[in-house]
């Protein structure tokens, strides 16, 4: 009996089986006649329908509201490109066209008409802590910040005495020109590169005065690093800054004020090395001069030079400069592009971006320059200041390894004499290297050394 009823479910299964593989064998011939053309057309349609399924995304609809100004931009006007803006006006520049140095997430920045900046606001970059951190925790953030403020900075001096003793020096000499360098490391990191920069340019200017704004230097060890400069008759000094007094009626003077609070964040980059940044724009506009770093070997007289700013690079095909750089400057007082670059740094600071604060900094600032902007500004070529890149500073110390190499260090040599006024000697890729003997640097020491018995080395 049970036989009989497997026997009557099986045979209609069995002809179902039947039927589907009769139809297999329908389709399977019906593909093999059609041609090969249209069975690839068929399989392409399938792999795009099947990759579109894959890969496909949605983007969500944009919100009908305007978005968020960017961190200390109380105004932007929309629609105003950065990109090729001429400057007529600018008629000393060697470029008629300036180019936006193109940064990583660079903060873009429009023509904008700033606020009071005694006004403004600076809690948009205040130190990060999380909603339920202590309060005590905040506390120590602050309280190490302002540390390293102090171990820049003198305790001792006040306002008057910073004021009185670079007017004193200014006043009692001769100054022609004036020269400013920072120095934020130790004492014990003023190699002999340092001097070397410091004899280059009293090598060049006699009657020039250089001061070196800078804690450890304004110290008894320092003064005995400057004495043989002061012996020979050499107008030089070493002095802490007074960041309130050289700040003051500036943008950096509310941007300094929200950084001893906490409410700017310092970031990753040495703090030092942004407030160097600063100092230098703030030093030249309240008392005009040359502020040139302390890796730098003057070549020649700066006198004929007035509100000047070198090219770091330049772009081979126009000849227009792609990036400036900051290792150099020469202004008068109060010059208004002083205030800009100022200005630019207080409402753009960012603390985890090399460079951003210092060459990018100057390079943004120019290249919005507009052509009812008169800035009386010169920019010089690289020649002038940065005769070789970064990338191949090793060059110049190297010795002339055959005859040919012998003649291109001759003809390079003769250029950099002829046309620049500086070299920079890029100290963060330099300063392990060795001068060899023969080399262009090797011989640039020669004419520009002071105290040649004693400053002979074979190394920076």
């Amino acid at each position: 009996m049970l036989e009989f009823e497997n026997s009557k479910l099986g045979r209609p299964l069995l002809n179902f089986v039947q039927q589907l593989q009769d139809i297999k064998r329908a389709v399977f011939a019906f593909l093999l006649c059609l041609p090969t053309s249209l069975l690839a057309l068929l399989l392409l349609l399938l792999l795009a329908y099947n990759g579109f399924y894959v890969f496909s995304f949605h983007l969500p609809f944009l919100a009908n509201s305007p978005p968020d100004h960017a961190p200390f931009l109380p105004e932007i006007h929309s629609g105003e490109s950065l990109l090729n803006w001429s400057t007529p006006s600018l008629k000393k520049i060697s470029s008629s066209v300036m180019y936006v140095v193109k940064e990583e997430n660079a903060p873009l920045l429009f023509k904008t008409h700033w606020p009071d900046f005694r006004k403004h606001n600076f809690s948009s970059t205040t130190l990060s802590t999380p909603k339920n951190a202590s309060s005590q925790k905040q506390s120590k953030k602050i309280k190490k910040l302002k540390r390293k403020i102090r171990n820049l900075s003198s305790e001792s001096q006040s306002t008057t005495q910073f004021s009185s003793r670079i007017k004193e020096l200014f006043s009692s000499s001769k100054c022609n020109p004036r020269f400013f360098m920072t120095w934020i490391s130790s004492l014990d990191s003023f190699s002999e590169k340092e001097m070397f920069a410091v004899e280059s340019l009293f090598k060049s200017h006699h009657n020039a005065c250089l001061v070196i704004v800078s804690k450890t230097m304004d110290s008894k060890r320092g003064s005995e690093i400057l004495k043989p400069f002061q012996e020979m008759g050499f107008k030089v000094m070493a002095i802490s800054p007074d960041f309130d007094y050289i700040f003051k009626n500036t943008h950096a003077e509310a941007w300094f004020n929200s950084l001893k609070k906490g409410n700017v964040n310092p970031g990753e980059i040495s703090l030092g090395q942004n407030l160097s940044n600063l100092l230098r724009l703030a030093l030249l506009y309240k008392f005009g001069g040359i502020y040139i770093d302390t890796d730098v070997l003057i070549l020649k007289s700066f006198s004929n030079l007035r509100n000047v700013i070198g090219a770091q690079t330049m772009d081979l095909k126009t000849g227009n400069w792609s990036r400036l750089n900051n290792a150099v400057l020469v202004f008068d007082k109060n010059h208004p592009l002083l205030f800009k670059f100022i200005e630019e740094f207080a409402l753009t600071f960012d603390g985890n971006k090399w460079g951003h604060n210092g060459p990018y900094l100057v390079s943004r600032v120019v290249s919005r320059l507009s052509g009812g902007e008169e800035f009386n500004l010169t920019i010089l070529p690289a020649s002038a200041f940065y005769p070789v890149d970064w990338s191949r500073i090793q060059s110049f110390f190297r010795a002339p390894l055959d005859e040919l190499h012998s003649k291109w260090l001759v003809g390079k040599l003769r250029r950099v004499r002829s046309q620049g006024f500086a070299v920079h000697l890029w100290n963060r890729q330099s300063k392990m290297m060795e001068i060899e003997k023969g080399s262009i640097i090797d011989q640039i020491l020669v004419d520009c050394c002071i105290f040649c018995n004693s400053s002979s080395s074979s190394s920076l």
